[in-house]
Parts: C-alpha cells; sequence; structure tokens
C-alpha cells in the first residue's frame, strides 16, 4: 500500500516531515522519501528502506535539508517524491493507490503531445511519473488534478509540493483517508491521524472523497469540493491501520475489540472451550482482546514476534522470505501452550501458507488445540484499488484455489456471490475445506455484517470488494 505525510510550516518543516513520515512505516517496506521547498529551492531524498527502518536511512538527510514546506512518503511500489518541471511551473509529487488503466492513460499522454517517460526495470512506468503526466495535460494544477480523480480506474490520493504550498487531492472516491493536522504555525496532511500528535497537532479536518485543497501555512484554501458518494476500503481498519488511527471518525483499536466482541458472540453455545484467546501479532492482538472481554476466556500470548530485529514494517517482497522471516519473527512460551486448547484470531486469511505454518507450528510446541477466527470474510477477490495484497492472481487466494477446483475454470459472477453467502451450503463447504487443509481445529471467519457493524458507518459508504466483489 503506502502512506503519504505533508507539512507547511512558517519556520523548519524538516523535523516534522522526518517524524510524520516515519510514523507511516507500517504501510510500506520498500522505499521512502523526502522532498522539501526553500530558499535554495527544491531538495529531495530518497533510499531503499527493505532492510533498514526508515529513520536511519534519512537522519544524515534531516541534516542537510532545508525548507517550510515539505511532502515525504513510504512506499510499497515506486521511488517517490518526484520532481517535476512543466508549463504549470516546478512541484514535488506523491501518490498511494493504485492505476488499472496504465496502458491507455500512457498510449492517451503519447497522442496528446511528444512525451516521454523513464522506463523502470521490466519495463513500467512510474506511477507518480504518469499521474503527473496527466496533471501537467491541463491549464492549471487543479484542473490537472480534477483530471486525474476523472481519467484514473482504481483509486490515486495525490500530493503536490509547489511553491504556494501543498495541494491536497483525496481519491475520486475517498478509498485513502487523507487527514489536517493544526498547530499554532502550521498545517500537515497525513495519511495516518495519529502520525502528528506527538508532534503538536491537533484533528484539524478530514478531507472527503475527491475533495482538494491548497494548504499554507496561514490557511487551507478549498478548490474543489467533496464529492457524494464514498467507497473507503474496510481493510483499513482490519488490518492496514495503526491502532492509534481513526478513519472517518472510528478508531482502528475500538473496530477491532468490536470485531473480536462479534466473533465471540456468534461463537456462544457451540459447545467449544479454549483455554485462552490469542491474536497473531500485531493486528491481531485487539480483535483477539476484544474476543476474550466478551467470552471470558482468559487472553494470553503464546507467542511473542521478536521486535528488535523484526519490526512490523520490514517484510522483503520475494515471497519464499516472507514465509521465512514471518516464522522467524515468533518466538513461542512453552507455558502457555502445551497442553492446551488455543483460539488463535488472525486480521484474515489470504494463501492461508502463513496461518498454516503458525498452526503447525503451535502443535509442534504443544497445543491441544488450534481454533482459527479469521477477523474478517474469506477474501475472494484481488484488491483492484490499493495493492493491499502483493497477489498476483485472484487463484492466489485460498479460498479461489478451492473454488476452482471444486467448480472447475469458469466461474460465474452468482456462483461467487453464492460463495460469499456465509448462509449458503457452498460457503460452509468451502470453509471446511480450508479447515482441513490447513489443519485447525475450528475454523470460522467474520460475517461481512458483523464487520460493517464493527465500522459503524453507511456501509454505502465502504468498499467490500475483496469479500463480495461488488463495487
Amino acid at each position: 500500500m503506502g502512506g503519504i505525510f505533508g507539512v507547511v510550516s512558517k519556520s523548519s518543516c524538516v523535523m516534522d516531515l522526518f517524524f510524520g513520515t516515519d510514523y507511516h512505516s507500517h504501510l510500506g517496506t520498500r522505499r521512502g522519501g523526502m522532498a522539501v521547498y526553500g530558499a535554495n529551492g527544491f531538495q529531495r531524498s530518497i533510499h531503499n528502506i527493505e532492510n533498514s527502518p526508515f529513520r536511519t536511512k534519512f537522519e544524515r538527510d534531516v541534516e542537510e535539508l532545508e525548507g517550510n514546506l515539505g511532502i515525504g512518503s513510504i512506499s510499497d511500489t515506486d521511488p517517490q517524491p518526484l520532481l517535476i518541471q512543466s508549463h504549470l511551473g516546478s512541484y514535488a509529487i506523491v501518490t498511494v493507490g493504485k492505476i488499472n488503466n496504465e496502458g491507455e492513460l500512457v498510449r492517451r499522454a503519447y497522442d496528446n503531445g511528444r512525451i516521454h517517460f523513464l522506463e523502470m526495470s521490466g519495463g513500467r512506468i512510474n506511477s507518480s511519473e504518469l499521474v503527473a503526466s496527466i496533471i501537467n495535460q491541463k491549464e492549471s494544477l487543479v484542473e490537472g488534478l480534477l483530471y486525474a480523480q476523472e481519467s484514473i480506474e482504481g483509486s490515486m490520493t495525490i500530493m503536490l509540493l509547489a511553491p504556494e504550498g501543498i495541494y491536497a487531492s483525496r481519491d475520486r472516491l475517498g478509498r485513502t483517508p487523507l487527514i489536517v493536522g493544526k498547530r499554532d504555525d502550521a498545517f500537515c496532511v497525513s495519511s495516518e491521524s495519529f502520525a502528528y500528535i506527538n508532534l503538536g497537532y491537533t484533528d484539524y479536518t478530514e478531507l472527503g472523497p475527491g475533495e482538494i485543497v491548497l494548504i499554507s501555512p496561514d490557511r487551507i484554501q478549498s478548490l474543489s469540493k467533496p464529492r457524494s458518494e464514498m467507497k473507503i476500503c474496510s481493510f483499513l481498519w482490519v488490518y492496514f491501520g495503526y491502532p492509534t488511527s481513526s478513519y472517518e471518525g472510528v478508531n482502528v483499536e475500538q473496530m477491532r475489540y468490536n470485531c473480536g466482541r462479534l466473533l465471540a458472540q456468534r461463537d456462544k453455545g457451540d459447545g467449544i472451550h479454549p483455554d485462552s484467546v490469542a491474536g497473531v501479532p500485531d493486528s491481531g492482538i485487539a480483535h483477539a482482546i476484544g474476543y476474550a472481554n466478551e467470552s471470558g476466556i482468559p487472553f494470553s500470548r503464546p507467542f511473542i514476534k521478536y521486535t528488535p530485529t523484526w519490526p512490523r514494517s520490514f517484510m522483503p517482497q520475494n515471497q519464499s522470505q516472507r514465509h521465512l522471516i514471518a516464522k522467524m519473527k515468533l518466538i513461542p512460551i512453552d507455558v502457555l501452550i502445551r497442553g492446551r486448547s488455543l483460539l488463535l484470531i488472525d486480521d484474515s486469511i489470504v494463501r492461508g501458507t502463513q496461518l498454516g505454518e503458525t498452526t503447525e507450528f503451535l502443535y509442534q510446541s504443544g497445543a491441544r488445540e488450534v481454533h482459527i477466527r479469521p477477523a474478517c470474510p474469506p477474501l475472494l477477490f484481488g484488491c483492484k484499488y490499493l495493492n493491499f495484497s502483493r497477489s498476483t492472481s485472484d487463484l492466489d487466494l485460498i479460498s479461489r484455489r478451492i473454488i476452482r477446483e471444486r467448480e472447475g475454470d469458469q466461474v460465474s459472477d452468482e456462483l461467487l456471490a453464492d460463495y460469499a453467502n456465509p448462509d449458503s451450503k457452498n460457503y460452509a463447504e468451502m470453509v471446511e475445506e480450508i479447515r482441513k487443509r490447513l489443519n485447525f481445529t475450528t475454523l470460522r471467519f467474520h460475517r461481512l455484517d458483523d464487520l460493517v457493524e464493527s465500522i459503524g458507518i453507511s456501509p454505502c459508504k465502504l468498499c467490500t470488494y475483496c469479500w463480495s466483489g461488488k463495487e
């Protein structure tokens, strides 16, 4: 996925930009970057953060960067910020999102004028560079941002750093958040609401879907009003969001407690009596606390994640390395596992590989039973909007592999909808097959209606595509 952060200040913005961007490290693992503007014009620094935390890579840059305006990025994909010079002037750009019609947009850019792109490895074009090319086809930055919102299929939240301030544009359907904080001498704009609290900022406003503003040290100017329709990503609360963040007024930690509470209510009277409830670190822990509080079953931590060298944000792109490191992170506590029946909550089941290995790891450590309660419904569709999963095909999902084996290669939308229905026979048989393959004692997924209730905002404002296939 990724996260972005910006600061406009009457004094130096560098330290605020450094720490505010660093607070987004849980959203991306590949690259970090910062750009500032001041008396010496634009300055920029980008580093690979796959093997080192953001802070260690940028500590020296903080001493060299000078400016009172700045933007930063944590990215799972392309290097950014980019510095752009065009007929609209010079600016820096950062983006969060996913472009599904890249080929069409590149051809359109070629048709509209003699233009070139810097080709990346594998023939790819940097998404932020493509967005900049779309913006530059218009006669002003605001027109360009509106044109980008209309042209891009997928999702794209954008921040532009110009001499006059930061242009902030939330994606057209508000799939990703963008929140503004205020201090006496500065404003900031952030993907995560908690990223500025310790920097002395307080909540000022949350941009609406498609809203565009210009933020200067003295004021915020509305350039395009919010649109009426919103489809914010539900998975932000389930997994991506940091516990201290809130989106649309709903705190992540509280939402996860709600999830666990409703999971526990569904389990009442089923005859299962685990000795303790545990969450897979980190995102499963709050769900497990909510379950334990509702059920009265004690919460425990039968394994601990070794964070000194394996922080949450560090995870290689290579899948085999990811499996190894996921295993290396977790260290068992024998006395809390051996001979015990455990109920384990994870945020989701994607491929099933990691949770299957975790379960086997618990059995090898002496667990008598392992009951699994994912905090969201079965994933049936790869995300088209936010790159929240590194899966390249729907068949990377364990649920879709099982459906293909049951139904063949050609599966209708109607049949997939039936598999998504928690009250259907196909759903029950799919879940039972997942349980058997991953060797769980029992398996019960969070229902979509319960998930929506856990969030607590209007269902029509939520994107649930990865579970329901409905946009």
